[in-house]
C-alpha cells in the first residue's frame, strides 16, 4: 500500500494523513470548491477538486472519488467518518475497482446499517437487547398496539439511520400519532426511508460504547469502553475513557458482547458497538457503527495504540500483533467536540469568519484540528472545528487540564461549544460521575451558562483593577 486517498475533509482527513505519512504512505486529498484552501488540502501530497460545495456534488460522489483514485494509481481509500464511511455501495464500488476500502466489507456495512437486520444478526449470540419489535413499520394503528404491549415511555427510531434523526421519545399514548408522523417524515427526509421501529425507552440511560478491531485472520480485540452520555439532540459533545461507572467485571462482559457482535457480521477493521446502560447497570445492544468514531482519540490515549495505523495494517491483510491480555487501561482521557455552534442559542450553527483562532498547547493536550485563523466556516458541512482532547493519570487530572485547555483556546468571529465544555467540566454531576444522557436537559440552560460567563468576567475585571492599582502605586513611589 503506497498511496491512500482520504475521502473526507477537515480534522479527520488530516488525522488519517498524519498516520499514513508516519507509515511512509503517500496521501491524496479530495476537496470541494468551498474547501480549496482548507488545511487538509495543503497537508496532502496530492489534492484534487471533485465538485461544488454541496456534499451531494462533491464528498458524496463515490463515482468521482473512484475516478480520481484510478487516475492517481491509489491503492486504498480511507473514508474517515460521515459522508461515505458507512455507505455499502461505495465500499462495494471500491471492491469492484480493486481498490482497498479501509473499513469493513460492504456486506457488514449493509447489515449493521439496518438496525433491524443488526438486531437479527446479534440475536443468535444471546446479547441483551432493549424490549421492542423486530420489524419496521409505518402503520399508526399497529404502532399503538405495539406501544401498549411494550408499555410507555417508548422510543421511536428510524430503521435506516442515526444521529438522532427520526428519533422520538413518547411518554403517553395521546402523543403517539403526532410523534410517529414526525419521526416518519424526518426519516424519509434524512434517509429516503420512512420506516421506523419501536422499543422500550430506557430511563436514566448512559451511553457506553466499545471499540473493536478485527483482522482477516480471525482475531478480534476490544479496546475498552468510551462514555458518551453528554449529548445534545442525541449527538455526543463530550466523551471520555474509561467510564467512571463500569466495574472490571462489567467491562469484560461488555467487551465480550462487542466481540460477539463483530463475529455476527464477519467484521473487518475498526468498529464501535454501542450499548445503553440502565440505572441498575444492565446493558443493552443499541447498534454498531461500522467505521472509525469521532471520539477514537480517547481510546488511543488510554490504550497506547494508533487505531488508524491498525486500520491500515488490517486493510492490507496483516494479522493483529496484539493479544487481548496485552491491552491495559492507563490513565484517563477526555474529549470535547469543538463545534461552531452557539450554546446560548439552542446550539444553532454559528457560521462566520475565524477572526482569531489560536489552539491550546502543552503536555497531554491534543487538538485534532481542521481549521486556521482567517478561514470562513462553510455552511455546507457539519460545523465541527476540532476535537480538544486531554489526558491525565486520573479522571480529575484530565478534567482540570481540559478546563485549562479550554481557557487557552481562543476563538473570535463565531460562537463555539468551548464555554459549554467548561460548564460540563465544572458541574458537580459530571465531576462526581453521577450523570446520564439527560445531563443537558436536567442541568444545562443558556441562562446558567450566561450567569457563569458573567461571573468570570467580573472576576477578571477585579483582578485587572487590582493589578492596575498596584501598578499605579509603584509608579507613584519616589526615586
Amino acid at each position: 500500500m503506497k498511496k491512500i486517498l482520504i475521502a473526507n475533509r477537515g480534522e479527520i482527513a488530516i488525522r488519517v494523513m498524519k498516520t499514513a505519512q508516519k507509515m511512509g504512505i503517500k496521501t491524496v486529498a479530495v476537496f470541494s470548491t468551498a474547501d480549496r484552501n482548507a488545511p487538509h488540502v495543503k497537508f496532502a501530497d496530492e489534492a484534487v477538486c471533485i465538485g461544488e460545495p454541496q456534499s451531494s456534488k462533491s464528498y458524496l460522489r463515490g463515482d468521482k472519488i473512484i475516478k480520481v483514485a484510478k487516475q492517481l494509481n491509489v491503492d486504498a481509500i480511507h473514508p474517515g467518518y460521515g459522508f461515505l464511511s458507512e455507505n455499502a455501495e461505495f465500499a462495494e464500488l471500491c471492491e469492484i475497482n480493486n481498490i482497498i476500502f479501509i473499513g469493513p466489507r460492504s456486506k457488514a456495512i449493509q447489515m449493521m446499517g439496518d438496525k433491524l437486520a443488526a438486531k437479527e444478526a446479534v440475536k443468535r449470540y444471546n446479547i441483551p437487547m432493549v424490549p421492542g419489535i423486530d420489524e419496521a413499520i409505518t402503520d399508526i394503528k399497529k404502532a399503538k398496539i405495539i406501544a401498549k404491549d411494550i408499555g410507555f415511555p417508548i422510543l421511536i427510531k428510524a430503521s435506516a439511520g442515526g444521529g438522532g434523526k427520526g428519533m422520538r421519545v413518547v411518554e403517553k399514548e395521546n402523543d403517539l400519532e403526532s410523534q410517529m408522523n414526525r419521526a416518519i417524515s424526518e426519516a424519509t427526509s434524512a434517509f429516503g426511508d420512512g420506516s421506523v421501529f419501536i422499543e422500550k425507552y430506557v430511563t436514566s440511560p448512559r451511553h457506553i460504547e466499545i471499540q473493536i478491531m478485527a483482522d482477516s485472520h480471525g482475531n478480534i480485540l476490544h479496546f475498552f469502553e468510551r462514555e458518551c452520555s453528554i449529548q445534545r439532540r442525541h449527538q455526543k459533545v463530550v466523551e471520555e475513557a474509561p467510564s467512571s461507572v463500569l466495574s472490571q467485571k462489567l467491562r469484560n462482559e461488555m467487551g465480550e458482547a462487542a466481540i460477539k457482535v463483530a463475529k455476527s457480521c464477519d467484521y473487518l477493521g475498526a468498529g464501535t458497538v454501542e450499548f445503553l446502560l440502565d440505572a441498575d447497570h444492565n446493558f443493552y445492544f443499541l447498534e454498531m457503527n461500522t467505521r472509525l468514531q469521532v471520539e477514537h482519540p480517547v481510546t488511543e490515549l488510554i490504550s497506547g495504540v494508533d487505531l488508524v495505523e491498525l486500520q491500515i495494517r488490517v486493510a492490507r491483510g496483516e494479522a493483529l500483533q496484539i493479544k487481548q491480555d496485552d491491552l491495559k487501561i492507563s490513565g484517563h482521557a477526555l474529549e470535547l467536540r469543538v463545534y461552531a455552534e452557539d450554546p446560548l442559542n439552542n446550539f444553532l450553527p454559528s457560521v462566520g469568519h475565524l477572526d482569531v483562532y489560536k489552539l491550546p498547547i502543552g503536555d497531554n493536550i491534543r487538538v485534532d484540528n481542521g481549521f486556521e485563523e482567517g478561514m470562513d466556516i462553510p455552511i455546507y458541512y457539519d460545523p465541527m472545528l476540532s476535537k480538544l482532547i486531554t489526558y491525565g493519570n486520573t479522571r480529575d487530572e484530565a478534567i482540570q487540564l481540559m478546563i485549562k485547555a479550554i481557557e487557552n483556546y481562543h476563538v473570535e468571529g463565531v460562537e463555539t461549544t468551548l464555554p459549554f465544555g467548561k460548564y460540563v467540566c465544572e458541574h458537580e454531576a459530571f465531576r462526581s460521575g453521577n450523570f446520564d444522557t439527560h445531563f443537558v436537559k436536567d442541568y444545562y440552560s443558556p441562562e446558567a451558562l450566561h450567569k457563569e460567563t458573567e461571573n468570570e468576567a467580573k472576576i477578571a475585571a477585579l483582578i485587572a483593577l487590582k493589578q492596575y492599582l498596584k501598578d499605579q502605586k509603584q509608579l507613584r513611589l519616589p526615586n
